[in-house]
């Protein structure tokens, strides 16, 4: 049960009152527990949410509802967007075509751990609970959970995975580990990463879509706290927002990020054009192919150093004998 408008958040008794009545209202629709429906809520913190609203229409819902229903559920979720977010993908399972279909909501409030955004995904393979939750734990790392539009979280995220068993049938499926599920599992991933694009292709206010690279460093978390720390630098967004190759800001952004880092090692690109690196300018520095980088509406940017763990509180620049490679790959929007 899903609703626009109202976050329902910050209102006290009279918000979980609320939603009691929601969940045994759409049980009794539906024919199930209420502790069995599912709540999701988005839009305005702080006013009363009107559950007469809702409960009064929900069986008119249930019988007007349609399978091709899709675009219209995107739309109906919307809040601050200026699009709908659907995403779909077909794999098979044990040589079963299974079909996997999402809409999503999100705009402001974006940042990790799913920012003020929510999302559904369905497939009609029959796979139990246990399993969509390890794919989706998995998945969402490297969508959802890795991309920002303007460092904010927010009171309302979720991010919801059904699987009906309405479709073709397949093996018995127990476990995510399952090589039954490897085409299954990338196209999911894929779904994710659709729908994660859109949510920050429409952050509010957004110009330009930035991708960021961090190779070397000593950790997935180091690479990542790494790649935050740039997209969510304002004087960063500002750079590329002008479409400046100002890299001394990426230079300040890692450094800022409070993870090792060794400065004489240090490679930044933007796009194809290596603009610093060894600690200097790069010898083939062109402002004007650096500048053509960031120009326009995809900006990639990359990070190669060495990193290496601190052997106290103060930052040790000396490069390590041994340094394992990590890469995370970020998604974020230039917002500005």
């Amino acid at each position: 049960m899903v609703n626009s408008g109202n976050a329902n958040a910050f209102t006290g008794k009279a918000g979980l009152e609320g939603t009691r009545q929601i969940a045994e209202s759409a049980g009794a629709v539906v024919g199930c527990r209420a502790q069995e429906v599912f709540l999701a809520s988005t839009g305005v913190i702080g006013e009363p949410l009107p559950a007469s609203k809702i409960t009064r229409i929900l069986g008119d819902l249930v019988e007007s509802g349609a399978a091709g229903g899709w675009r219209g559920a995107a739309e109906a979720i919307m809040t601050t967007d200026t699009f709908p977010k659907l995403a779909s993908a077909s794999a098979t399972i044990d040589d079963r075509k299974v079909t996997i279909n999402g809409i999503a909501k999100g705009s402001g409030m974006i940042a990790p751990d799913m920012a003020t955004m929510l999302a559904f995904v369905f497939t009609d393979a029959k796979l139990p609970a246990p399993v969509l939750q390890e794919l989706l734990s998995g998945g969402v790392q490297n969508s959802f959970n890795a991309i920002t539009v303007d460092s904010d979280t927010s009171t309302s995220d979720t991010l919801l995975l059904f699987a009906t068993g309405k479709g073709a049938q397949h093996a018995p499926i127990t476990k995510a580990s399952d090589r039954k599920l490897v085409e299954f599992k990338r196209k999911l991933d894929e779904v994710l990463l659709d729908l994660a694009l859109q949510v920050v292709r429409d952050g509010e206010g957004a110009e330009k879509l930035i991708r960021i690279d961090v190779m070397g460093a000593e950790s997935d978390q180091a690479a990542k706290r790494i790649a935050l720390s740039i997209a969510n630098s304002p004087l960063v967004k500002t750079a590329i927002a002008g479409s400046d190759a100002n890299w001394g800001r990426i230079v300040m952004a890692v450094g800022k990020s409070g993870e090792a880092a060794d400065r004489d090692k240090l490679k930044i690109s933007f796009g194809k054009q290596v603009v610093a690196e060894n600690g200097e300018r790069a010898a083939k520095y062109n402002e004007d192919a650096a500048t053509k980088a960031v120009s326009g509406r995809n900006v990639e940017i990359a990070v190669r150093s060495r990193y290496r763990r601190r052997q106290s509180a103060r930052l040790d620049l000396r490069p390590h004998p041994w340094l394992y490679r990590y890469q995370w790959l970020l998604q974020v929007l230039e917002i500005i």
